[in-house]
């Protein structure tokens, strides 16, 4: 069934771009310049993003690209976004494509109190809504974005265990914020069809903003990641986070290739047979129940919830709109970097893409989305950058959506697993903050920087809180948007000397 669909959506999309020779270029394809991002914001070779590139993406007349058929790989040759290779050899790299993004995709609504079963079929709906609006060109997976954790968490009071009770409430602001992101794609696609709108969002979130605005997140997630790995307080529960911990961070470092890549879901399983051992047939702690896992079928349709929309929750997760540009621009850069290929024609339509495909999830009871770090990270290992290959990934994410058992199983994850997993991602998560400091070459001698990332991490990791009118702003909102004020206040002198 699965190879069909494949061939289905292949037949498809080549007819489509295979109708005329002809090459045109078309309004919105004006190339520009700039950087921001969350990780993966560095080139295959190590150098930084935002470069000149050498190559310049193809313009063709047909909505989708003219894929070419690569039919014999080369060891480390690079397959290029309108490339294809084999059917055999592109599932195979679609299948990797579903487990690198799985992990991150599948914790981020368990930490939410989301069905993640929903979340996994979403993402593959989102990411065929992306393909679509970037017309084939941008090779991305989207996923649970972790950006909204910190709003979700707050507006609905989430204990951390089981599912949401006020789902409805996180549901609708984060349409909001899907809405609000929408309408910054649709001015910088009509920006980028006369010139350049890239460089008007550097300068709004230059590297020092932007990886402020990343370690923020992640810092500001921390007392819930701490929280979760002390699980209900037992001992026990404490050295099982610490054991999930130490598993990630064993496969980090000493596995290679693919496996080293997929370190989270691998710490994750590894973990969770450890519980399981212990747990159920050593007798320590509390079983790991598995009834519901062999009761549910293999497969149905998923349980989907009515977003609710209150001025207070709206108020805390908008903001988070700007989070996801800032996240979005950076992997479409690395991308670029990796290609060699300029994509900032495309950033406005992947911005909609990213949008419009929150608002569908989210209408629904699915998480926010974002481009994803792990994909791209493979890409960077496989040097197989075909668009198409995100399509196979994203039928066989909606397959897996469609299997309840598939679902029962995730939840079952132990607690003091989750929290010990929860621990590493955030604090990659802050870390990839600092990375785009350090690959960016920020000058903290300059007392500008100094002040605007000092001032922005404190704020978003103490979870700094203001009311204006009916907005209010929490941690990350009021460090994103401290941020962006604070560099352009602290640059007027600077501005004013150059006229």
């Amino acid at each position: 069934m699965l190879k069909l669909l494949a061939q289905i959506m292949f037949l498809i999309l080549c007819k489509g771009s295979l109708m005329t020779d002809k090459d045109q270029a078309t309004s919105d394809e004006a190339v520009g310049f700039g950087y921001s991002g969350e990780e993966s914001v560095s080139s295959a070779s190590g150098q930084p993003v935002g470069e000149e590139q050498t190559a310049s993406t193809p313009e063709t007349a047909t909505f989708f690209p003219k894929w070419r058929l690569v039919p014999n790989l080369q060891p480390g040759q690079m397959i290029a976004p309108d490339e294809r290779l084999p059917m055999g050899q592109s599932v195979v790299m679609g299948v990797q494509h579903v487990v690198a993004m799985f992990g991150a995709t599948v914790l981020g609504p368990l930490l939410m109190g989301f069905d993640a079963n929903l979340a996994v079929l979403m993402s593959g709906i989102g990411t065929l809504i992306f393909f679509f609006l970037v017309k084939g060109q941008v090779p991305s997976y989207l996923g649970s974005s972790f950006a909204f954790i910190g709003g979700v968490v707050s507006v609905t009071a989430y204990s951390g265990s089981g599912l949401n009770a006020n789902i409805g409430v996180a549901l609708g602001a984060i349409i909001i914020c899907g809405l609000i992101y929408t309408l910054i794609g649709l001015v910088i696609w009509h920006f980028n069809a006369k010139g350049s709108a890239a460089a008007v969002i550097e300068r709004l979130m230059p590297p020092v903003v932007t990886g402020a605005i990343v370690a923020v997140i992640g810092l500001n997630l921390a007392p819930v990641a701490a929280k979760g790995a002390m699980a209900s307080g037992s001992t026990y529960d404490a050295v099982m986070a610490i054991v999930t911990m130490t598993s990630v961070g064993l496969v980090a470092v000493f596995t290679r290739g693919m496996l080293q890549r997929l370190l989270i879901l691998v710490g994750l399983v590894l973990s969770y047979l450890l519980y399981y051992v212990f747990s159920n047939l050593l007798g320590f702690g509390t079983p790991v129940d598995l009834s519901a896992v062999a009761a549910a079928p293999w497969f149905g349709i998923p349980t989907f919830y009515k977003p609710e929309f209150q001025l207070s929750a709206i108020t805390v997760i908008a903001p988070v709109a700007i989070i996801l540009v800032a996240e979005n621009l950076g992997h479409i850069r690395a991308v670029s970097a990796m290609t060699g290929r300029n994509l900032d024609q495309y950033l406005g339509r992947a911005f909609v893409g990213d949008g419009v495909a929150t608002m569908v999830a989210a209408s629904v009871g699915g998480t926010g989305v974002t481009t994803y770090g792990e994909n791209i990270g493979v890409m960077s290992v496989t040097r197989i950058y075909s668009t198409l290959i995100f399509v196979i990934a994203a039928i066989f994410a909606i397959i897996l959506g469609f299997s309840p058992k598939f679902g029962a199983l995730i939840h079952s994850v132990p607690a003091p697993v989750l929290g010990g997993v929860s621990v590493v991602v955030f604090g990659l998560i802050a870390i990839a903050g600092a990375r785009i400091w350090v690959i960016n070459r920020v000058d903290f001698s300059d007392n500008r920087n100094l002040i605007v990332a000092a001032i922005a991490v404190i704020l978003g990791a103490g979870n700094f809180t203001i009311e204006l009118g009916f907005f209010k702003f929490e941690g990350i909102g009021t460090a994103t948007f401290g941020a962006i004020l604070l560099y352009q206040l602290l640059s007027l002198k600077r501005d004013n000397k150059k006229s």
